[in-house]
């Protein structure tokens, strides 16, 4: 037999028992008393497929009886199908964000598309800070995905990606939408929750396989495969990593996705935390993901390795389990790792325990089990049930934010015939997102207030404006196709008739869609022209964008703005810029205005006439304005501002002024900068693209059948520019991000939600004001409901650490409870928070330290909102001097300037980066009692030349008390050891090291 056909009959280091497992390894095992003897022959009784047999067993079986080319397809997110043993396809990677996703599938020439329950965006999930809730949402989850898998296990994998975890450290990021919050603690728990929900309750088997996204420090799309993230020990410890522990820890996730970017110099796809550190926070197997053509980036846009069997080798050894690669073709992963193995890049025991980590989560997902194991009887029944839409309806209301209610605005009367009109370009549709399922149904603002108020009591308008382009040089009309399925978009219309008028949807920076008012579909350019065909703006490069350019002379050029990706294989538009052809057809034809063609604009019915008249004669304006999730910010698009459209924001202004009981609805997918109408608007209500009961959801919290109790789990900047100025800013504590480090004024803080009643804390108790560091902080706080009404209130409890050696937050979350209160009802809520969680990451020692120190303990509404607050004591340890006698990591600084963090190797390790004459890193409270004399350092130095380090001492223009020359290695990974005499130095000082140039430190020394 042939290589590739022939059974694996030999393994290395623990795999050595699988040859021994081949053949004869139903009768071994019977022998040993491990199968019942009569077990030893047939498919079904092939000992993988014996549940009472330990996994380990069981995957040493399986692994045994597969070819070299088997196995290593396991590596692969489309693994070999193996008739022979009864295994068909497996798939890694389903969708599943907030919801059973990416259901609309092509086979056979034909659309095929598959409907799943829809819950709010991801953030919007987290601002219900109710991980009960969001466990039911995961469990719904589960079972649809469980439910379709059941009908195609080839199409609908159990491997589900999701949750995100990366922390919204800044809402800029395109895909604010898809994370939970810029807390740890609040990521942990919703985090949990979800892949709780979505793995199911039993103690070994799994219902699906939930994959954590996107490891690690992944906050920008720009470059996001060439960018590095640099992360600071600190931020690196006890934020970024911290998003990832709690549900690795609790067992809710069976593995993570490395994500696009570098993290300090490294591509995260090589990454070796994910093996050193990921599989030491839970005795379970974790299998790991590449995000997709990750390893292709490897040797493509980062260059990082020269080959692709170099590149398959590193990934493997640093925890990569799985290659998501190549669509469903496995055949080039195989051929690289089988080079690889050739080349000596891996080894036999490489492979077997990559192969074992898949083996382990479809053994535990029931899959070769003889009845598929406890979750095998989940159905297609399971999909779109009525328990799941009313699930959907609960979250979507529980997530909303109240965020402005001056004068008891809401909730709004439903008494009395009153009168209401709904206006806004999201007040009639719903919108999906990049992971966002195909809708069963969808509810609108206008659907869900006609539900409950009646038709009859209902009017309302889209506010947009629907004009006609007329061609300057023909005098011919732009006009689509009539039916539903549209047409070619021409200037052939003698007259604006139906298919010559476009409403035209503002986004904000310029951007605008043409949804055609003959048939309702969306225009959009088609690779060669345009067309109004297209029922959403959509897909990855979103080609229903265009820009209206107002050329100074009444005319208008109209631009292409379809996403060019950031991506290297993305297309690039040289002409983008609209011209008519002679047979009038539209096309882009044009690099600049100034050649393209001209159009008048004309105004067929104003918006905000139309809205005007709405809200003048309604005893209440609902106005519900907002984002379009494949337009403002998404994945590869990060936003430039979270500024509402100028157009939306005009219409506000407008509405209030015609009708001042005006209520905004903000439906975004991020915070938005919205100061002005924040002071103007008497009330405001906050909700993400919210599902398929968005409507009723809405209904819901403005007439008050639900008390909107969700808060913030992000701070909303007043502006973009109290912001940092670059989004790769990734150091959080020196440029002050998030509630943690940030002490400007915010439009509203973290943890920010109002409520239609009221709530008084009183009675702090804490049990014990004097801890060690395996104590646990006990608070009990009584909780009132001072209102009329029922309602939730999210306590919250924070801490502050008064005297640290080190920067400490301002206030950190440190646990919560959604309780719910009746009018007058008292509950006492307790909260805790274990002493070992109070540490933080000591730079000195590289290790946590819990700090003797006094903590502030305040419980409230808010990160600002401290209604009350005690203190206790905690008995940990004083962080010395530091010492730097010992080989101290470079990277372990305290400050620096012009400094970045760069891969001390490409297999591991982190060095400091200086980028330019003047770059300084700085240690503090540096022990020199000793009266060190040498000063040692490994560095690297690519370019030609030589550079100097200068030790100074105090501050970057301190006293020099030494100079160590550093010659050329001529590559970033060749270091060499340097040394330079030091002057008289003495007691506890800051020593500072100035470069001259760029040039790469490791470590370094100060000994006598």
């Amino acid at each position: 037999m042939s290589t590739a056909s022939a059974p694996r009959q030999g393994g290395r280091s623990r795999r050595r028992r699988a040859a021994r497992w081949a053949i004869p390894t139903a009768l071994a095992l019977a022998l040993a008393g491990l199968i019942p003897a009569q077990a030893a022959h047939g498919e079904d009784e092939l000992p993988f497929r014996d549940p009472d047999l330990p996994l380990q067993a069981r995957i040493d079986d399986l692994l045994g009886r597969l070819t070299p080319d088997e196995e290593i397809s396991l590596l692969h997110q489309f693994p070999l199908p193996v008739p022979r043993l009864g295994i068909g396809q497996f798939r890694t990677g389903t969708e599943a964000l907030h919801g059973l996703a990416w259901t609309t599938s092509y086979e056979d020439g034909a659309v095929h598309t598959a409907k799943a329950t829809t819950f709010p965006q991801a953030v919007g999930l987290a601002s219900t800070w109710d991980p009960a809730l969001i466990k039911q949402v995961g469990t719904v989850v589960g079972d649809e995905a469980r439910g379709y898998n059941s009908e195609d296990p080839a199409l609908w994998g159990l491997n589900l990606w999701a949750p995100v975890v990366n922390l919204l450290r800044d809402p800029r990021w395109g895909r604010n939408e898809e994370g939970y919050s810029e807390d740890t603690t609040l990521t942990g728990a919703i985090s949990t929750a979800y892949g709780k929900g979505m793995s199911g309750d039993d103690p070994f088997y799994l219902k699906t396989a939930p994959t954590l996204k996107h490891y690690l420090a992944y906050n920008n799309e720009v470059h996001r495969d060439t960018t590095s993230s640099s992360v600071p020990p600190r931020v690196l410890h006890e934020y970024d990593e911290q998003a990832f522990k709690p549900a690795i820890t609790a067992d809710a996730a069976t593995g993570v996705m490395a994500s696009y970017n570098l993290i300090n110099g490294r591509p995260a796809t090589v990454d070796p935390t994910m093996d050193s550190l990921l599989r030491t926070w839970t005795e379970k197997t974790l299998f790991n993901v590449s995000d997709a053509a990750a390893p292709n980036n490897l040797v493509n846009s980062q260059k990082y390795y020269a080959t692709a069997p170099e590149a398959n080798a590193a990934a493997i050894k640093a925890g990569i389990d799985s290659m998501t690669v190549n669509d469903n073709n496995p055949q080039p992963t195989i051929t690289a790792i089988k080079d690889a193995l050739a080349q000596g890049l891996l080894t036999q025991a490489d492979i077997d325990e990559a192969a074992s980590h898949q083996l382990s989560i479809r053994f535990r997902l029931g899959e070769f089990d003889p009845d598929g194991g406890p979750y095998a009887g989940i159905t297609k029944a399971a999909v779109d049930t009525p328990a799941n839409r009313a699930l959907s309806r609960t979250t979507a209301a529980d997530a909303m934010v109240l965020l402005k209610n001056a004068k008891k605005t809401l909730p709004l009367d439903t008494t009395n015939d009153k009168k209401v009109a709904v206006i806004g370009p999201l007040a009639d549709t719903l919108y999906t997102d990049w992971y966002g399922g195909s809708l069963p149904y969808a509810v609108t603002a206008r659907d869900g207030i006609e539900a409950k108020t009646g038709a009859g009591n209902v009017t309302g308008t889209e506010g947009v404006d629907r004009i006609a382009l007329k061609d300057v040089a023909t005098g011919r009309y732009v006009a689509g196709g009539a039916g539903a399925a549209g047409g070619a978009l021409t200037a052939s219309a003698a007259s604006a008739d139906a298919t010559s008028q476009f409403d035209v949807f503002d986004w904000g920076s310029g951007i605008v869609t043409l949804r055609s008012a003959s048939n309702g579909k969306y225009v959009g350019y088609n690779w060669s022209g345009f067309a109004n065909d297209q029922a959403q703006p959509n897909g990855w490069f979103v080609q229903q964008q265009f820009t209206l350019e107002d050329q100074g002379d009444g005319t208008v050029a109209l631009r292409y703005a379809g996403y060019e990706s950031t991506s290297d294989w993305a297309p690039s538009y040289t002409n983008p810029y609209i011209t008519v052809n002679a047979d009038g057809a539209l096309v882009l034809g044009a690099p600049t205005a100034a050649k393209a063609a001209r159009f008048s604009r004309e105004v067929v019915t104003s918006g905000s006439a139309q809205a005007v008249a709405a809200a003048k004669k309604a005893d209440a304006a609902v106005l519900v304005v907002g984002s379009m999730p494949f337009i403002n910010g998404r994945e590869d698009h990060d936003r430039a501002d979270m500024n509402l459209a100028p157009s939306q924001e005009a219409l506000v202004q407008d509405v209030l002024r015609a009708n001042p009981n005006t209520v905004v609805v903000l439906q975004t997918s991020y915070p938005d900068t919205i100061t002005a109408l924040q002071k103007k608007v008497p009330a405001i209500v906050w909700t993400t693209h919210a599902g398929q009961e968005t409507g009723n959801a809405i209904a819901d919290v403005l007439y008050g059948g639900t008390n909107p109790a969700g808060r913030l789990t992000q701070t909303w900047p007043t502006s973009t520019d109290a912001l940092p100025a670059d989004l790769l800013n990734y150091d959080i504590i020196s440029s002050g991000q998030t509630y943690l480090y940030d002490s400007t004024k915010p439009l509203y803080p973290f943890g920010y939600g109002l409520s239609y009643t009221s709530f008084r804390y009183s009675k702090l108790r804490i049990d014990d004001r004097s801890l060690g560091k395996r104590d646990t902080v006990k608070v009990s706080v009584d909780v009132t409901n001072t209102g009329k009404r029922s309602g939730d209130e999210v306590v919250q409890l924070y801490t502050h650490q008064r005297t640290s050696r080190d920067t400490q937050p301002l206030t950190q979350l440190r646990d919560f409870d959604r309780v719910s209160l009746a009018a007058g009802q008292t509950k006492t809520v307790k909260l805790d928070v274990p002493v070992s969680e109070l540490a933080h990451w000591d730079v000195t020692r590289n290790r946590w330290v819990v700090e003797t120190s006094t903590y502030d303990v305040r419980v409230g509404a808010s990160s600002s909102d401290v209604r009350a607050s005690s203190t206790v004591k905690v008995v940990g340890e004083k962080i010395p001097p530091r010492d730097l006698s010992r080989t101290t990591q470079a990277q372990n600084f305290d400050a620096y300037k012009a400094a970045t963090l760069v891969d001390t190797s490409k297999v591991e390790g982190t060095s400091v980066g200086a980028t330019a004459k003047g770059s300084w890193i700085a240690f503090k409270d540096v022990d020199l009692r000793t009266g060190p004399r040498t000063f040692t350092a490994n560095v690297a130095k690519a370019e030609a030349g030589g550079g100097r380090i200068e030790i100074r001492l105090g501050s970057p223009k301190g006293k020099v008390v030494g100079t160590a020359v550093v010659p050329s290695s001529g590559d970033v990974y060749s270091y060499r050891t340097v040394r330079a005499a030091l002057g008289k130095v003495r007691g506890i000082q800051d020593v500072y090291l100035v470069f001259d140039s760029a040039q790469r430190i490791s470590t370094l020394r100060l000994t006598d």
